[in-house]
């Protein structure tokens, strides 16, 4: 069967009701979250995967991926109505979206934003539907010494999430893989840091914790902050359209966002945001009026929330191809589908098309789904993004309590999410980013049985991993990588020393 037969099947069910009403609940949804500042798509795709448990894996997968996709969306109706960026996504947003809002421009601005992030989203699912398969059959020649390999450089790359402090990411992502490893060792069921407690036998499940770090941390994070009730600017249907010098100024940059973010999202990080910032300095750069960017440009809201889009994408690639997760939601994502017994990777395209392609069907349904939404409900929408937190809070609360224990009715995992989420505020203070943290944990099974695998292929000789071109090419890479981050601060600052020199 051909891919054109395959994406009409795939359209066939994801026409069905239950996978129509699940787009439909994770575009709002994320739409919503987008809107409220404070909130992201982690702690919601978090919050939701009890629920996701109550259907199909591909049912699952098409809700949580509405949420990440609605929540760009929805983070740029703040941006442009109250200069608040509801997601980190749509702080660059902020800079002309505001800007046009006070010249009376807002409904254009939104109206150019949505159509954008429709054509982006729609230019996204295009690049994933012609790239994973032929990554996925690439991936076939690997064996467990090219996993290892490719696992030790994502390690690496990951390791850089903090930014500045990539030791901070390092020790995150080594707590992360320490804690997948409590439990029974799969080879000989022995028990490892168990500590005697028999509730630690089969390991900390990753949802309690996930749910912790991610929900409860931002409850306490968000509680402790002054509120501060921001005006909203009222939008009118009739001044949604955009003058046609707007729209003409808008069509190259959304172009341009939309490719640029999908080849940021295949790399390791927050695509999302990394994706914003590249594409408006892109934008300012090749501007014939650089002098008007942060004055109201067009082409400073609509290239960002474009790339931001298809970014998300862009990022389900690794994740669906090679089952790793480069950023926080894909590793909620891959979490997810592994509750459901589906382990993404090159041979999903072979034993579960269906999967992939209902999900590439579902995502061009969603994206129209998402374009029908913004546009009528933007007034609601803004007036939702001042709500009061304190009304907010109780009700996540209550939904993470009730969520983690209907999954397997345990109290244990109820302390497990408390004792993550107090865990979770502290690394927020201190600066220690979270997201590493997941990763590691969801990877640590995955790593753990690469190591095994590698080993007893080379009879506990590492060095043969040198006849493996692949390998060698990967790991060269992460040394490569390690060597340019230690060495780049002593680079710079000879330079600068240079440049102090006297004439």
């Amino acid at each position: 069967m051909d891919g054109l037969d395959q994406l009409l099947n795939g359209f066939v069910n994801s026409l069905t009701l239950v996978n129509l009403i699940a787009c439909f609940i994770g575009a709002l949804v994320g739409t919503l979250v987008g809107v409220l500042p404070g909130l992201g798509p982690t702690v919601t795709m978090a919050l939701m995967l009890p629920f996701t448990l109550k259907f199909g894996p591909t049912t699952g997968l098409i809700m949580m991926t509405g949420v990440w996709y609605g929540a760009m969306y929805g983070g740029s109706t703040t941006s442009i109505l109250v200069n608040i960026p509801g997601e980190a996504a749509s702080v660059m947003t902020c800079l002309d979206g505001y800007q046009m809002s006070k010249k009376g421009r807002a409904g254009a601005a939104l109206a150019l934003v949505a159509v954008g992030s429709f054509a982006a989203g729609t230019i996204g699912i295009l690049g994933l539907q012609f790239f994973a398969p032929l990554l996925g059959n690439a991936a076939l020649s690997f064996g467990p010494p090219e996993y290892l390999a490719f696992m030790a450089l994502a390690f690496v790359l990951l390791s850089n999430l903090s930014g500045e402090l990539p030791l901070k990411g390092a020790l995150m992502l080594f707590l992360g893989l320490l804690v997948s490893i409590i439990g029974l060792n799969p080879l000989d069921s022995f028990p490892r840091f168990t500590f005697g407690w028999d509730e630690l036998m089969m390991g900390i499940d990753f949802l309690p914790i996930a749910m912790g770090l991610f929900g409860i941390s931002e409850i306490l994070n968000i509680a402790q902050e002054k509120y501060k009730a921001p005006e909203v600017r009222k939008i009118r249907l009739r001044e949604l359209y955009p003058t046609r010098e707007e729209t003409r100024r808008s069509v190259l940059p959304v172009f341009r966002g939309s490719v640029l973010g999908f080849f940021v999202g295949l790399l390791p990080g927050p695509c999302t945001v990394i994706s914003t910032f590249v594409s408006y300095a892109m934008e300012k750069r090749i501007s014939g009026a650089p002098e008007e960017f942060g004055q109201g440009a067009v082409e400073g809201v609509v290239a960002p929330e474009a790339a931001n889009n298809s970014a998300v994408m862009g990022a389900m690639i690794p994740l669906l191809t090679l089952g790793i997760p480069f950023a926080a939601p894909s590793a909620i994502m891959l979490a997810g589908l592994r509750m459901h017994n589906i382990e993404p990777g090159p041979t999903l395209f072979t034993a579960r098309p269906d999967i992939f392609w209902t999900f590439i069907a579902a995502m061009y349904i969603g994206n129209l789904m998402l374009l029908i939404l913004n546009l009528p409900l933007v007034g609601l929408f803004g007036r939702i993004a001042v709500i009061r937190p304190q009304i907010i809070l109780p009700v996540i609360s209550l939904i993470c309590l009730f969520g983690i224990y209907s999954v397997r009715n345990s109290i244990f995992d109820v302390w497990i999410m408390i004792i993550s989420g107090a865990i979770g505020f502290f690394l927020r203070r201190w600066k220690y980013p979270l997201a590493p943290l997941i990763i590691g944990l969801v990877l640590g099974p995955t790593t753990e049985n690469s190591v095994r695998q590698t080993l007893m292929m080379f009879r506990g000789n590492l060095l043969l991993m040198a006849d493996r071109p692949i390998a060698m090419v990967l790991l060269t890479l992460a040394a490569g990588f390690i060597i340019y981050k230690f060495l780049s601060p002593y680079w710079g600052k000879k330079i600068e020393l240079k440049g102090q020199e006297p004439g």
